[in-house]
Order: structure tokens, then sequence, then C-alpha cells
């Protein structure tokens, strides 16, 4: 897995030096891939380091707009979840949909099991990205996804819960981005729920970590299959 890049102690100088050498037409192409070429960038916005509507500015001088526009969208979802929050500030922290997983909230565990929260669970991918959260206070975005899909989803945890767990360890922890994604994940802010298998996990990660099909049973099968078994109610 690559080394993390710890922006947030960055000085100013250092995070505009830094987001000179950003390309947003390779992040468009190799973002969900853990090996790819992302930004980093939520640490220095979290930290007030650099303002979203700077770094905007900053790229959009150096690139066309083709180039940035995958980029762009990223920087608007931060501003469309801060400005959701400003207005429904209740839906931070409770569901803003019923879930549409064929079960009611009242169908999820109220808290993490403890083999997530040590990193032991029987999924060999999930304990890779649960000891780096824990040890780094950083995750690429398609490992979060992955932890909240596993989560609300293959341990039926509710999603408020996984939203707590990142808050606490996350450097860049934004309130409104991480909790909206989570219900983003779990289906209570969005049509569908998002499952992932291990033939996307092998697609977008096993250039960066070793996977070991044999130890992410858990998480085998194909889509069809998973389906019906974390939704069989559907």
């Amino acid at each position: 897995m690559q080394p993390v890049i710890d922006v947030s102690s960055f000085t100013r100088s250092q995070a505009l030096e830094y987001l000179n050498n950003f390309n947003p037409a390779l992040y468009a192409k190799t973002r969900n891939y853990l090996n790819g070429h992302i930004s980093y960038l939520s640490a220095l916005i979290k930290h007030g380091i650099v303002q979203n509507r700077e770094v905007y500015d900053l790229i959009r001088n150096k690139f066309s707009f083709a180039e940035s526009e995958k980029f762009f969208q990223e920087l608007a979802w931060r501003d469309f979840w801060r400005s959701y929050a400003h207005q429904h500030p209740q839906s931070l922290w409770q569901d803003v949909e019923d879930y549409k997983t064929g079960f009611q909230a009242s169908d999820y565990a109220q808290e993490l099991p403890e083999d997530i929260q040590q990193s032991q669970t029987p999924t060999q991918v999930i304990n890779i990205f649960l000891n780096q959260l824990r040890n780094t206070g950083y995750l690429h975005n398609h490992a979060r996804m992955y932890l909240a899909a596993y989560i609300v989803h293959f341990r039926k945890v509710k999603w408020q819960a996984g939203a707590r767990w990142f808050m606490y360890y996350l450097l860049d922890g934004d309130l409104a981005s991480n909790n909206f994604s989570w219900q983003w994940v779990a289906s209570t802010f969005a049509q569908k729920p998002y499952f992932f298998n291990l033939e996307n996990v092998q697609k977008y990660c096993s250039q960066s970590i070793s996977i070991i099909p044999e130890e992410n049973k858990e998480i085998d099968g194909s889509y069809e299959e998973i389906s019906a078994r974390l939704f069989p109610n559907l």
C-alpha cells in the first residue's frame, strides 16, 4: 500500500507547492485505484491551510475544465454536504430517508462489533483498511466506501456507529462529508445501497496490497449472489 502523505502538518507555502504539482487529469483517470494519483487535499482544507474556492481557482488557472471536471465535482460535493448540513443540521446524525435495503433502522446494531474495532474481522482486506485508519488517520476514498459498506451491509451495523468511529480517527474528518457519505452508502440518503465484492477490491487494490481469496470469503461472490445474501427482503 502507498505510504500516506500527512499534509495536515504542511505550512501554507508547502501546501501551495504541493498543490502546484497536482494533476487533475491524472486524478480523474486513476483516483479509484489505491495507487492512483490522489490529492490528499482534504486534510489541507479541513485544517484551513487552503480553501475550497482557492483550490478551484488555482487548478482552473492551470488546467482546462475538461481536464479538471472530475476533480471539481469532488470539490462541489464537499460544498454540497456542508450546505445541506447547514440547512438540515438534524440530519447529520439522523436518517434522511428510510433504508432501501429491505430492513428497518431497528434491524441494525447500535455499536461496532469488537472484531471491527480491533481489526480482527474474518476478511483480510477489511482488516488492512481498519489498521491503516487506526494507525495513520487516513484512508483512500474507495477504502472508506468499502469499510462503510462492510460495516453497514455485511455486518448490519447502523451507519451512525461507523461514522462516529471514522470521525474519531480521520485527520481530515469533515462531519458533513463523512456522515452524508455514510448515509449514501447505507441508502438513507441515496436510491439504493452501495456494496461491493472481492472482484471489485482486486480490480482497484491488488497493485497496492496482497489479496488472498481464501482470507476474503466473506466478500467473495458475484454481485447477484452477494445482493441476495445481504438483502434477502428486496
